[in-house]
C-alpha cells in the first residue's frame, strides 16, 4: 500500500550540483497534524545530512510556483515507516496548502529568515508593535512562516507585554487584511458573539433564526472547538452543513436572512484560527489578542452592530465583573475604531447552560427551545431571549425597552423554527439527530443542595467522552445550582461512541468530587 515511489535516483537524490536546491519527490502520508505543516523527511535522504536539517528544522518545500514553510519530522531509515531516501512525505495541511500531486518533484531548501521577528523580539524587550510591524507578523504567521515556537513567542510577547489601544487596533487591523472581508447590500448587518467558557452556551442557533425572522440581517460565522467539548460550527453541523464557502454564504443570507456557518470556510481573519491552535494549550489568552480575535471576524464578516455575551463566573473565561467591565471597555473601544456599534452584556457564567454538553446534546436542547417543548432548558431560553432583544433593538427593529417582548413572540408563535429549518435547509438540509449509544450515570454520594458546578471540569469529562470529534458523545445535566438531590440521584449522565471512551470519561469524573458540589444539609 505505501510502496515507494519509483524515482530517477541520479537526478532526485543527487544534491552535490546544487545543496540550496535539493529535489524530493512528494508523498501523502495522511497524517493529520491539524493547521500546522509538517514534512517527514528520513534519517539518510541526502538532504538532511548535506543542509543540516533535523527535527523541528524549518524548511521550504517548493512546487512550481507554489511553496510552504514545514516543520521536519525525522524517520529513522530502519523503522519500518514507507518513506525512501529520496522522497518527502507531506501531512494533510501541507499537502493541501502546497497543492501536491503523488510523486511531483519539489525543492526543498532552508526557508527565508523572517524579518518580521524583529518585531516580536522588541516586543518582548518592552517595545510596542508598530503598526506595519503587526502588518508582516499577521502575513507570515498566515502564510505559515511561524513555527509553533515562534507563534508562541508572539503570544507571549502579547500577554507579557501590555498592549495600548492603538496596538490592539492595529493588531485587529492586521488580522482583517490577510483574509477575505464581505460586503452586504442591506444596513445594518447584526451579529453576536459570546466570549466563551460556559458549556452548553449555544445561543446563536436560537437568537439568528428570531432574528433572521423578524427581518434584520445577522450572517453568522462561528468557529468549531479548539479545547472545548463543542464550538457553536460543531453543534450545527449535526443539523446541517456549516462548511459553506462565501458565494454559498451570501446566497443563503440573501434568501433567509441569516445563516450559521463555520468561519473556517469563508476565510474570515485566518490569523485567528491559527493563533488560537498555540494559544489554547499555553493558556495565555491576554486580552488585546481576544478583543482582536472578536472583532476582526465582526468587521470582515461585514457587520456594523454587535452584541456580545460576556460571561462571568468562578470558572468562566472572564472571573470577576471588574475584568468583564475592563474586557468589555477595550471591545467598545476597538470596536468604535472600525465603526462597528458595540453592545455588551455581562451575564452569569457561573454554570453551565441548558442540560447537554457535546455538539450533538447541545443541538437537542437548541430544538427544544425552538419547538418550544415543555422540557426546553428555560435558562438556554431566557439567554437567547435576552441577547436576541438587545440585537433588535440595535438593529433598530425594536424600541428601546422591546426587544425582548418581539424576540419572545417570535419564539412563541414558531416563527424562529421555520425560519430555522428554512435556514438549514438552505444550509444543504436538516440531518436527524443522534446521540450516543453508550451511557452512564455519575449519581450523588450524599443527600444535599447544589452549590457549584465546574464549568472547566464538566467540559473535560464530555471531551474524555469523545466530543467534540464523536459529535454524539459528551454530557447530560440533570441538576441545576441551588436544587436538592438525595443520595444515588443522579447529576449528570456521560454519553459515548465508544465503550473505551466511556470508561476512560467515566473514571476522571470518579475522580472529581468538585465537578458538582453537593453541600450536606
Amino acid at each position: 500500500m505505501f510502496a515507494p515511489i519509483p524515482q530517477r535516483q541520479n537526478e532526485l537524490v543527487d544534491s552535490t550540483a546544487d545543496p540550496a536546491h535539493s529535489m524530493l519527490r512528494i508523498r501523502r502520508l495522511g497524517i493529520d497534524t491539524y493547521q500546522e505543516m509538517v514534512v517527514y523527511l528520513r534519517d539518510d535522504s541526502p538532504i538532511c545530512r548535506s543542509e543540516g536539517f533535523e527535527a523541528l528544522s524549518r524548511v521550504e518545500v517548493r512546487l512550481d510556483d507554489r511553496h510552504i514553510t514545514a516543520t521536519v519530522n525525522v524517520v529513522r531509515s530502519d523503522s519500518g515507516i514507507p518513506l525512501a531516501r529520496g522522497e518527502a512525505g507531506l501531512s494533510e495541511s501541507a499537502w493541501r496548502a502546497l497543492g501536491a500531486t503523488q510523486g511531483a518533484a519539489a525543492h526543498v531548501s532552508h526557508p527565508p529568515v523572517i524579518e518580521s521577528f524583529s518585531q516580536v523580539r522588541a516586543k518582548i524587550y518592552g517595545h510596542s508593535f508598530t503598526e506595519e510591524g503587526l502588518q508582516h507578523v499577521i502575513a507570515d504567521v498566515v502564510e505559515g512562516h511561524y513555527s509553533n515556537i515562534e507563534m508562541a513567542a508572539f503570544i507571549t510577547a502579547c500577554a507579557s507585554n501590555h498592549f495600548d489601544l492603538d496596538e490592539t487596533v492595529a493588531l485587529t487591523r492586521a488580522m482583517v487584511d490577510v483574509g477575505s472581508r464581505l460586503a452586504w447590500h442591506r444596513t445594518p448587518v447584526v451579529d453576536k458573539h459570546c466570549v466563551g467558557g460556559l458549556p452548553g452556551n449555544r445561543t446563536t442557533l436560537i437568537v439568528v433564526p428570531i432574528v433572521a425572522a423578524l427581518g434584520a440581517i445577522i450572517p453568522k460565522t462561528s468557529s468549531r472547538a479548539i479545547t472545548s467539548p463543542s464550538g457553536t460550527a460543531d453543534t450545527m453541523e449535526t443539523l446541517a452543513p456549516v462548511a459553506l464557502e462565501s458565494a454559498q454564504m451570501r446566497t443563503v443570507v440573501e434568501r433567509e436572512g441569516g445563516c450559521i456557518v463555520w468561519g473556517g470556510g469563508v476565510n474570515l481573519s485566518p490569523a485567528d484560527d491559527i493563533l488560537i491552535r498555540v494559544e489554547r494549550p499555553l493558556d495565555l489568552d491576554s486580552d488585546s489578542q481576544l478583543v482582536a480575535s472578536v472583532i476582526s471576524k465582526k468587521v470582515a464578516a461585514g457587520s456594523n452592530r454587535v452584541v456580545l455575551d460576556l460571561p462571568i463566573g468562578p470558572t468562566a473565561k472572564v472571573r470577576s465583573t471588574q475584568a468583564g467591565q475592563v474586557l468589555a471597555d477595550r471591545l467598545v473601544a476597538v470596536g468604535n475604531a472600525f465603526g462597528l456599534r458595540i453592545d455588551v452584556l455581562l451575564t452569569d457564567g457561573s454554570q453551565p447552560v441548558g442540560r447537554g454538553i457535546g455538539p450533538a446534546l447541545e443541538a437537542r436542547d437548541v430544538l427544544a427551545v425552538l419547538r418550544n417543548e415543555t422540557s426546553a432548558p428555560q435558562d438556554l431560553r431566557e439567554r437567547s431571549l435576552l441577547l436576541a432583544g438587545r440585537i433588535l433593538e440595535v438593529a433598530g427593529v425594536a424600541t428601546d425597552g422591546s426587544g425582548i417582548a418581539m424576540a419572545t413572540a417570535a419564539l412563541s408563535d414558531g416563527r424562529a423554527w421555520e425560519k430555522f429549518q428554512r435556514i438549514a435547509e438552505a444550509q444543504g438540509g436538516m440531518r436527524d439527530l443522534k446521540l450516543a449509544p453508550h451511557r452512564r450515570d455519575v449519581v450523588a454520594s450524599h443527600a444535599g443542595r447544589i452549590t457549584s458546578l465546574d464549568n472547566r471540569r464538566l467540559s473535560r469529562i464530555a471531551k474524555l467522552a469523545g466530543a467534540p470529534r464523536a459529535a454524539a458523545s459528551g454530557l447530560d445535566l440533570h441538576v441545576r445550582a441551588g436544587s436538592t438531590v438525595q443520595r444515588g440521584q443522579p447529576l449528570y449522565t456521560v454519553y459515548a461512541e465508544a465503550p473505551g471512551e466511556l470508561e476512560y470519561a467515566l473514571e476522571y469524573a470518579l475522580h472529581q468530587p468538585e465537578s458538582i458540589v453537593v453541600e450536606a444539609l
